[in-house]
């Protein structure tokens, strides 16, 4: 019999609870239309006025604990100077129509086109401040005016 009863007791529990959340669902679809019109005092806004307080800066000159000195006011930055831009010469027209070995790989000699006219180089060799760094059956490195270049073979 005690069984009995704590299943009625829990089925009335689980019944009243599931009610109580049916009557709030069914009371927040239909909403009652009993509104109480009751005014509000509107009472009018003013807003409170705001003191400006008075401004002041904090000077630090005591002597720093840590250090034992004296704190030196730091001086305004330099402005850099603008620096004039200097007028770039022009580029050089430079070609490579190919070279000649010797008998050690160093002492190849290359065929170079500088402004249409044609220079044998070797490396580290220099014509019209044109000078020649590197080179290969494929191309070569120059350095003319702080300009490194690499120039294909063309046939």
């Amino acid at each position: 019999m005690k069984k009995q009863h704590r299943t009625y007791l829990l089925l009335i529990l689980v019944i009243g609870i599931w009610g109580i959340i049916g009557f709030r669902l069914v009371k927040a679809i239909n909403p009652s239309n009993d509104l109480e019109n009751t005014a509000m005092d509107v009472q009018k806004f003013v807003p409170t006025q705001i003191k400006e307080r008075k401004k002041f800066d904090i000077v630090a000159n005591y002597r720093d604990p840590f250090l034992g000195t004296f704190e030196t006011p730091k001086s305004k930055p330099k402005v850099k100077a603008i620096k004039k831009e200097t007028p770039q010469k022009p580029k050089k027209n430079i070609g490579y129509k190919g070279f000649i070995s010797g008998a050690d790989a160093k002492n190849s000699i290359f065929f170079v086109i500088i402004d249409g006219t044609q220079h044998m180089m070797e490396i580290n060799g220099t014509a019209q401040e044109v000078k020649l760094l590197q080179g290969s059956k494929d191309y070569i490195r120059v350095r003319y005016n702080g300009i490194t270049e690499k120039v294909l073979l063309s046939e």
